[in-house]
């Protein structure tokens, strides 16, 4: 079933798709130059998503209906687990600080790019869309959780006051 969006909702999904664009380009960028397998894999992995993402809004702005297909979920639930290893704590000291840039830098962006979502799928009126965007926004959430707990695990990110 093809998609009518009005003038704001275009300029908003391309917003969005810009936003996504950037984080690809930043997850490939600091893949190749972390000092840190772990986090290599995390930021391919994101950029991965990203791309999803980004073909997403693509497809939506070409006029067709959006497709969240169970294959994406699933293998977004495989994804999520392999995440759930980088979680285990190591040595609390002695991480690259290039690393923990990065990482912050990508936790920074993932708060972004979840709040403008909000935006977006209120001012939608299809509801497809609307689950589409929201289907997008959790997986950028979740991002955002592997970013703080890879952090959190590795000392780049103190909660104790």
């Amino acid at each position: 079933m093809p998609v009518q969006l009005n003038q704001k909702e275009r300029m908003l999904l391309q917003d969005q798709q810009n936003h996504e664009q950037l984080c690809i380009q930043k997850y490939n960028k600091y893949a190749n130059e972390t000092q840190c397998p772990q986090l290599k894999q995390l930021f391919q992995t994101h950029a991965s998503h990203e791309q999803q993402h980004y073909d997403t809004l693509g497809q939506i702005l070409s006029g067709q209906a959006p497709s969240i297909n169970q294959g994406q979920q699933a293998q977004g639930q495989v994804q999520q687990n392999q995440m759930s290893g980088l979680q285990s704590p190591t040595s609390s000291k002695g991480y690259n600080q290039d690393d923990a840039t990065m990482a912050n830098d990508m936790l920074t962006t993932e708060k972004y790019i979840s709040g403008t979502y909000d935006t977006s799928i209120f001012e939608c009126r299809d509801s497809n869309i609307r689950q589409a965007l929201n289907h997008i926004q959790k997986e950028e959430q979740q991002h955002g959780e592997d970013l703080y707990n890879y952090m959190q695990a590795h000392g780049m990110y103190n909660t104790q006051a």
